[in-house]
């Protein structure tokens, strides 16, 4: 082949392959959490994570997601010791978390070297409330976690969270969106190994109002909502944490 026949070819595959990295969305690329007021705790977080798993006599339960799953470390933290700490669970909720941080996370040795029964996911809140991103590249986002998930913990459940309520009403356009994620995500609970469970009627009133009493700026749950959470999943969590 002519020299400038190759160069061609060449040229052509390497405009091919950056097309394609440029039509995936930010949701799928991992990246390190760089927003100004994270920098100073966020990855020594991590590093302590991963510090405390290695400590950990055994790792059976794992709660992975952003500030609302960071919460059980804080208003939440009785609810923890109650109902988690029991199962030698492990907190990686990380305040400000979008999809591509978890996937971040898990690519630096979040999970390694672990088998837990279950993981408990919920992300994609901070993708809606960020920049808005259309629900299916959220969707995207949460179906590389998932992926990774598999690869990286190939004998673990995930109970998949749909994500919770925001805004007032259902008219709210954050609410709709994340809306839009949880109408994606339910397909993927296979009924093996991903199991996707929609709790969100538990802060809503009988006309889907979200009061401030529940999650005072319409995002994260109040200290008591915690252990509704807790309750509300508990029987799944037994299910898939048995077998």
């Amino acid at each position: 082949m002519k020299p400038l026949i190759i160069a061609f070819c060449y040229l052509l595959a390497a405009n091919s392959v950056f097309a394609l990295q440029s039509e995936q969305p930010m949701s799928v690329k991992p990246l390190m959490q760089t927003v100004e007021w994270a920098q100073s705790w966020w990855l020594p977080r991590h590093q302590e994570k991963l510090t405390l798993k290695q400590q950990m006599s055994s790792v059976d339960l794992v709660f992975l997601g952003d500030s609302i799953t960071h919460g059980f470390e804080t208003k939440g933290q009785h609810v923890w010791r109650q109902y988690y700490q029991p199962r030698n669970a492990l907190n990686l909720g990380f305040s400000g978390d979008r999809t591509e941080h978890v996937l971040w996370r898990l690519e630096h040795g979040a999970v390694d070297d672990i088998s837990p029964k279950l993981v408990v996911l919920m992300i994609g809140t901070n993708n809606t409330g960020h920049r808005q991103a259309k629900p299916e590249k959220t969707a995207l986002g949460i179906q590389a976690i998932l992926t990774q998930l598999a690869q990286r913990l190939p004998n673990t459940k995930v109970l998949l969270l749909a994500i919770f309520p925001r805004g007032v009403n259902a008219d709210d356009p954050l609410r709709q969106i994340n809306a839009g994620v949880n109408e994606i995500i339910k397909s993927y609970d296979d009924g093996e190994r991903v199991h996707y469970l929609d709790i969100n009627h538990i802060f809503l009133d009988e006309q889907g109002i979200l009061h401030r009493d529940v999650m005072t700026d319409l995002l994260h749950p109040n200290k008591p909502q915690y252990k509704r959470w807790a309750q509300a999943i508990e029987p799944a969590v037994i299910k898939l944490m048995a077998n």
